[in-house]
């Protein structure tokens, strides 16, 4: 058996990494700014709860549904070229979302923003993972990779809040349009490009098999949320089960698919990304409810709340750092458990707080929560990718960034829905007899209808409302808490074999339990053979070393920057 010795990466990959790291840090400050954005441009479009929630849900739903179509997409058009197409329709049509004059439009911006957004994140992440092929090196990118995105949320508050402080809702829109120029002028320089060889025709059948697959699903589980177990909700959950039937068994038997299933027979890969899904959906619903809270019941402006936002981000910030290092001596799944434990908490914490005096509890729990975010995506996210071969990063990737953006979108779609029952439920037989139908509609809707309406409800109305609207956000993190507290056990418990981070992997491509790397039918000779797929031919690189991953003496199915991975 040989053994090679893999190139460490240089000066232009670690400016690379900076550069793929700025469309991350505009995410995850696009997703804090957003939420603080929400009670201003509420006053301003005037949309209906159910409108409120897919102004926020229409970017989850859109990138959920397209992320494995464009992963897979970069694999064969090229990675940085995907980026780049990307990162100038995110620009453009964020412009057009800035000046949105409707809720509609706003939606509809949102929906073109998740479409725009899905080229971005399995791009940046899939060309780490090609540009970087030692696996500590690997780590260490992958660790800083999700720590700009803790970057973003971390800033987010404290730009957004003086950014709505001095203009308009639509200027936080504004903020992707220097970051795309950036990376539409660095890219070509310090990022390497990188197409999967013989990647095949590409699947368009299998596109819309995904897309009807995720999004009735998703539809399915928010209309289920607001109006329990209706034949629409049923009907849309049935289509969805159906198409992803069909999508799964057609993946199956492609020779290139968009999605290799033979991935989730890793176990390590299966529970990360099941850790993942769970996590975000907890944190997506809770960002919602909190910097609702902050605004509407304890009345502070955008700025002030951005502030009270800030030590939760931190915290988040530090986790994500911190995890991977950790992780050098903790199996990474008793990290994960430990910190999904201390989330635990915090949405107990929430669950307490109280419409009166509520604001340090609440500060408090929400850290806590961040917390857990910030250990699971770093720690997660190099799970997942490092149990893929590096022709197959793309899809990986795809499918790491599918399951936390679709578990945002179904935290603010559940957890965001249930919180607006309660509500609804609380007021529907307090709205005082004598206001007008159309007055008493838009307070009994949401929170925000009820500020917006508070001048023409009878004095003392609007704090009942505050009441209502808290313990649906108490009702809603009992529900995260329950969940996250099964998911630290299942972490404990299924990751418990993932060794600690930058132990010598195996060199045996064999796994201790079952089976070899033929099972995905991209089997490498130990000797040095081809890869079938491949036939020898490298990726393309435009003149610049991509390094897509380990050399042929290894298998295709790379190990992963953790010992001991099992299967």
């Amino acid at each position: 058996m040989t053994t090679t010795t893999v190139r460490g990466a240089g000066a232009r990959e670690w400016g690379g990494l900076a550069v793929l790291s700025l469309p991350t840090v505009l995410l995850g400050l696009d997703v804090t700014v957003l939420y603080l954005a929400l009670p201003s441009l509420a006053e301003d479009l005037l949309p209906s709860g159910a409108q409120e929630l897919w102004i926020m849900d229409a970017y989850g739903f859109l990138i959920a549904g397209f992320l494995l179509t464009m992963g897979t997409l970069g694999d064969r058009i090229g990675r940085r070229r995907l980026l780049m197409i990307g990162a100038a329709a995110f620009g453009i049509v964020s412009v057009a979302a800035a000046w949105s004059t409707s809720a509609e439009l706003l939606i509809v911006a949102r929906a073109a923003l998740g479409i725009a957004g899905a080229t971005l994140m399995p791009s940046t992440l899939a060309l780490i993972s090609n540009m970087f092929a030692d696996q500590r090196q690997r780590s260490l990118a992958i660790g800083v990779w999700a720590t700009s995105f803790a970057l973003g949320m971390a800033l987010g508050p404290v730009v957004g809040g003086v950014m709505l402080d001095r203009f308009w809702w639509g200027s936080v829109f504004l903020l992707a349009v220097p970051v795309a120029i950036v990376l539409l002028v660095a890219a070509p320089v310090l990022i390497p490009e990188y197409r999967a060889p013989r990647s095949g025709r590409f699947d368009l059948l299998g596109v819309a098999l995904s897309l009807t697959a995720i999004l009735p699903v998703v539809y399915a589980v928010k209309r289920f949320a607001g109006d329990g177990f209706d034949v629409p909700t049923i009907a849309a959950a049935l289509i969805g089960a159906v198409f992803a039937v069909l999508f799964v068994r057609r993946q199956a038997g492609l020779a290139n698919p968009l999605l290799d299933v033979g991935l989730f027979a890793d176990r390590t890969f299966s529970a990360a990304l099941s850790v993942l899904l769970v996590g975000l959906v907890g944190v997506g619903g809770s960002m919602l409810l909190i910097t609702q809270q902050l605004q509407f019941v304890e009345g502070l402006p955008p700025v002030e709340a951005g502030l009270w936002m800030g030590p939760p981000a931190l915290l988040m910030f530090l986790a994500a750092i911190g995890s991977p290092l950790v992780a050098r001596r903790v199996p990474p799944g008793i990290v994960v458990a430990a910190t999904l434990a201390l989330s635990t908490v915090g949405y107990v914490l929430l669950a307490l707080v109280d419409a009166s005096d509520g604001l340090t509890l609440m500060v408090v729990g929400f850290g806590l929560v961040y917390l857990g975010l910030g250990a699971i995506a770093a720690l997660g996210t190099d799970l997942v990718v490092g149990a893929a071969p590096a022709e197959k990063a793309g899809s990986a990737s795809a499918m790491s960034e599918t399951v936390q953006e679709l578990g945002l979108a179904l935290g603010v779609a559940v957890l965001g829905s249930l919180a607006t029952a309660v509500y609804r439920d609380r007021v529907d037989d307090t709205l005082p007899a004598g206001v007008p139908s159309e007055v008493a509609d838009v307070a009994g809707d949401s929170l925000a209808g009820a500020v917006s309406s508070a001048q023409r409800m009878p004095a003392g109305w609007l704090d009942h409302a505050k009441e209502a609207a808290t313990s649906g956000m108490n009702t809603a993190m009992i529900v995260a808490a329950a969940c996250t507290l099964l998911l630290s056990f299942l972490s404990a418990v299924v990751l418990r074999r993932v060794g600690v981070i930058g132990g010598d992997a195996p060199e045996s491509d064999t796994p201790e339990s079952d089976g070899d790397a033929s099972e995905t039918g991209r089997g490498v000779s130990e000797t040095g053979g081809e890869d079938p797929e491949t036939d020898g031919e490298g990726p393309e690189t435009d003149g610049v070393s991509a390094t897509p991953g380990p050399p042929s003496s290894r298998s295709s199915r790379r190990p992963g920057p953790f010992r001991g991975a099992s299967r």
